[in-house]
């Protein structure tokens, strides 16, 4: 691997901008300065008037591999990861096999070894019935994301609705717990009380805040009886967000919440233009969930922006509202649609760097990245402040081959993206030949 030198960018990196050149040799950043001169030969990335952030850690991400590779691969949704300057993810257990067993576990694992361009790290899953299974996965030796949990229904068959199981996983378990929650009771209530829902309005109304907070307030009880890891993910209602707190840093909390860009971007007035493209479980809700989700993300009651990245193929959202799946792809745009915001005055951008790479190494314990920092791997990102770029089908990298963005103009373009070292996405193009990384963990 030739050096890298990235000369006078702006970085932005623990809540500070500073000037400085940065040097990259093998996976590691090997020095920050405000200049660098080397006596070997480097390849060098001029940086003037650029920003350097750390790469984005996406902790919730489908990438529908194995079994549902008409609609995405670990392949293919990782170089459109690395184009929106994404360079390490977390995926779901939703796949075809779920990932119930230690061996599908690995098998997923050496998928990403062989075809992933991004960093890459895999939850175990949870059914009504693996429960010695999922108490294999040791925080100690094991390098895995966590434990995922469906406390309420979405894209596959993964519901755990048995309290049992529930209470011995969060009673037993020595990993993070990451749950899905919507209650279903609450959303078979309401699907009677919506018998000729026939469009996609209908969806935030079926699953309701109600659905929601019931769920979520299960999830935080099972946890505080038992001192469990516990992080709820997708976070879409004001309701929920009494559940949490921003007394304590995110090293301390034990009880910690994600927010995805599609709940802090749409509305479900967005149902009326984009219909099912916009389904997604939790559902997109009424404006006035957006603001509150936006507020307590500033406040730090929401620890992390993740996408929950979840491709369909577009024949099959075309399907009629009952039968269309729930999902959307984003995580080609997630930064950029932050980065909207950041020039919209909503939001600052090393807060947006603390929320989507401090934040998610923090909560994961995810061992030397999500900062720009010496000796810590280079996983990297440039991005022009000053550019736009246009979401088009050309561009889409999605398998899927479409976006809910389609035709939405950012103020902002991705120039570089770095993955353990390696310039893996430059000036539109995606740069083949190495792959990303293992996540590993510092867990005690």
């Amino acid at each position: 691997m030739i050096p890298i030198l990235i000369k006078n960018a702006t970085l932005v990196n623990e809540g500070k901008q500073i000037q400085a050149d940065v040097l990259v040799k093998g996976n590691r950043i090997e020095k920050i300065a405000s200049h660098i001169d080397t006596p070997f030969s480097v390849r060098e990335i001029h940086a003037d008037g650029l920003f350097l952030l750390p790469g984005v850690i996406d902790d919730q991400v489908h990438f529908r591999e194995p079994g549902l590779t008409h609609k995405a691969s670990i392949a293919t949704e990782s170089r459109a990861a690395v184009a929106g300057g994404t360079t390490s993810f977390m995926e779901m257990p939703n796949t075809n096999p779920p990932t119930l067993t230690q061996e599908l576990l690995e098998e997923k694992y050496a998928i990403g070894q062989r075809s992933s361009l991004a960093n890459y790290s895999f939850f175990m899953g949870v059914s009504n019935d693996n429960v010695e299974e999922v108490l294999k996965t040791n925080k100690k030796k094991d390098k895995v994301a966590g434990i995922k949990i469906f406390m309420g229904s979405s894209t596959g068959s993964m519901l755990v609705d048995n309290y049992v199981v529930l209470n011995k996983i969060f009673g037993e378990s020595e990993m993070l717990i990451a749950t899905h929650c919507e209650d279903e009771r609450v959303i078979a209530a309401n699907k009677a009380r919506y018998p000729d829902a026939d469009n996609a309005s209908f969806h935030p109304l079926i699953r309701d805040a109600e659905a929601c907070f019931e769920s979520s307030f299960s999830a935080i009880q099972l946890a505080k009886q038992n001192d469990t890891r516990l992080h709820i993910l997708h976070i879409s209602t004001a309701r929920e967000l009494q559940l949490f707190s921003n007394m304590l840093p995110l090293d301390k909390k034990r009880i910690t919440s994600e927010v995805c860009v599609h709940h802090l971007h749409f509305t479900a007035d967005d149902y009326a233009r984009l219909g099912n493209l916009i389904k997604c479980n939790p559902a997109i809700k009424a404006p006035d969930n957006k603001a509150a989700l936006w507020e307590a993300l500033l406040d730090d009651r929401l620890d992390i922006i993740a996408t929950d990245h979840a491709p369909h193929t577009w024949e099959e959202k075309q399907q009629p509202y009952a039968q269309a799946p729930a999902g959307l792809p984003l995580v080609q745009h997630s930064l950029l649609m932050m980065l909207h915001y950041v020039k919209k005055g909503r939001i600052s951008i090393e807060k947006v760097v603390e929320k989507m790479a401090h934040a998610p190494a923090i909560c994961f314990q995810v061992r030397e990245r999500g900062f720009i920092r010496e000796g810590y791997f280079a996983d990297l990102v440039l991005v022009d402040m000053n550019q736009s770029q246009t979401v088009t089908k050309e561009n889409i990298l999605y398998k899927c081959g479409w976006s809910p963005m389609e035709g939405f103009e950012f103020p902002a373009k991705i120039t570089h993206t770095i993955v353990s070292g390696n310039v893996v996405y430059e000036k539109g193009k995606v740069m083949e030949g190495s792959h990303g990384m293992r996540l590993e963990y510092d867990r005690e």
